[in-house]
């Protein structure tokens, strides 16, 4: 999966149809209330296993039309100071319920730098006051790069941020226009100079292709414009237009969309440059360069799939913190409120806000392993897997037999249990994946397109 050239083929029945990310299974569109059990889920959690923390930050000054996030713009300074005063409750109160160290930190949104230097320093300093936090804890925050100033470089190198994730979609400016995400390129780079500057030496670049009016020569402009910011990671991310749940992205003029056929050769695109450039392809849409710990894990076998999308954090348990976090625990998946007043009110009053999720079956959490090494290392032995799983493994060499229409266009080939996804089926992964995918309602407008 990390190979470093493909032939690229597309097919156009393939790239046209929708299916889900598979940061988890099943996905949240299963969701379903799951009220009395973030309690118990906490104190189930073993003490010396480590867990990782996600914080979210449901604010942005502006709103990018495109985004899928769960965010609103943030107007009075004022709503801010409330949701963390009520975000800081619920550290607390989980805090005196879960015993087991972190490992790392994720600060997502929204845009975590909506908060003011001087607030994300009180929270950093609350989260240490309620969590064993390793001293060699990897501290990564999503940014805005319009609002990143050197004052906040420089309190999250001083609260222990050592990796940043910069949303920059695209450097061509007509584009832009057509997002509602105007930020020109030095305005990136200023960021980026100005945190490595005071001690923060990891970086995310996150691009997209899809997007209105959107050309290969624009992917092209981009991906030289950010191989001089020297990322250590690229995440290119295909643009999901689905309007009548997002109702931002009615701003985007869906005319102006390309076709199936043009998002396939723009990722084609981008994925010849980013290897070309000496990065790796990890997975299907994340690029690492060799040195780095994503690259490493894809080479050692143990890069992972969560809610963050690939990633080297080997916990099993993720804690999540905030307005519709979401938490994953052994056996189950776990919502918080997902309206901020309510989440407000809730943790402000010391509740516990998970509010909605599933319980994961020994099959759920068997077919989740079966995707994810999938979609991670770009084989599986599904045998190997329900081993490994204490289940039967009838059910599911039934479902390789689904397979059979992508090993005659070549994008797979199986070998008696063994599934291996060829160079050519890398960028229908998801797609092939799906097939071990019980609870897949694959309906229009639902889920993104397979590519």
């Amino acid at each position: 999966m990390h190979a470093a050239a493909t032939m690229h083929r597309y097919f156009p029945d393939l790239a046209a149809r929708t299916v889900p990310r598979y940061t988890s299974y099943p996905t949240a569109a299963a969701f379903a209330p799951l009220p009395d059990v973030h309690g118990a889920a906490l104190a189930s959690v073993a003490v010396e296993t480590p867990v990782s923390l996600y914080l979210h930050i449901p604010y942005c000054h502006e709103i990018c039309w495109y985004c899928g996030c769960n965010t609103g713009a943030l107007g009075r300074p004022e709503r801010m100071d409330s949701y963390l005063a009520a975000l800081e409750q619920e550290i607390a109160r989980v805090g005196r319920t879960l015993r087991a160290p972190v490992g790392s930190l994720h600060f997502g949104g929204g845009s975590p730098n909506a908060m003011a230097p001087s607030a994300f320093l009180a929270l950093s300093a609350t989260l240490r006051r309620h969590f064993a936090i390793a001293d060699d804890a990897e501290w990564a925050v999503e940014i805005d790069p319009r609002h990143f100033s050197e004052e906040t470089a420089q309190s999250y190198a001083a609260a222990g941020v050592s990796r940043l994730s910069i949303g920059a979609q695209t450097f061509s400016p007509h584009v832009q226009a057509k997002i509602g995400r105007l930020q020109p390129w030095r305005q990136i780079a200023q960021a980026m100079a100005d945190a490595r500057r005071a001690g923060i030496t990891r970086f995310n670049l996150d691009l997209m292709y899809g997007l209105p009016d959107q050309t290969l020569d624009d992917i092209a402009a981009t991906i030289a414009a950010a191989l001089l910011l020297a990322p250590d990671r690229v995440a290119m991310f295909g643009y999901a237009h689905m309007p009548q749940l997002l109702p931002r992205q009615r701003r985007i003029d869906d005319s102006l969309l390309p076709d199936a056929e043009a998002r396939f050769w723009q990722s084609a695109l981008a994925h010849d440059l980013l290897v070309e450039a000496g990065f790796e392809s990890i997975g299907f849409d994340h690029f690492a360069r060799p040195e780095d710990t994503l690259a490493r894990a894809a080479h050692e076998g143990t890069l992972r799939r969560n809610f963050q999308g690939f990633t080297d954090d080997r916990a099993t348990t993720l804690i999540g913190l905030g307005a519709s976090a979401i938490s994953q625990f052994d056996g189950f998946f776990l919502q918080n409120e997902k309206h901020v007043g309510s989440y407000r009110v809730g943790a402000t009053n010391g509740l516990l806000m998970g509010t909605r999720g599933l319980l994961r079956t020994p099959e759920d959490r068997m077919r989740g392993a079966l995707i994810e090494r999938l979609l991670c290392t770009g084989r599986v032995d599904v045998a190997e897997v329900a081993t490994e799983h204490r289940q039967s493994s009838h059910a599911v060499i039934g479902d390789i037999d689904r397979l059979l229409a992508f090993a005659d266009l070549g994008l797979v080939e199986r070998r008696g249990t063994a599934v291996t996804i060829n160079p050519v089926g890398r960028p229908y992964a998801r797609l092939i994946a799906s097939v071990f995918d019980t609870a897949l309602q694959a309906r229009e407008g639902r889920f993104s397109k397979a590519v």
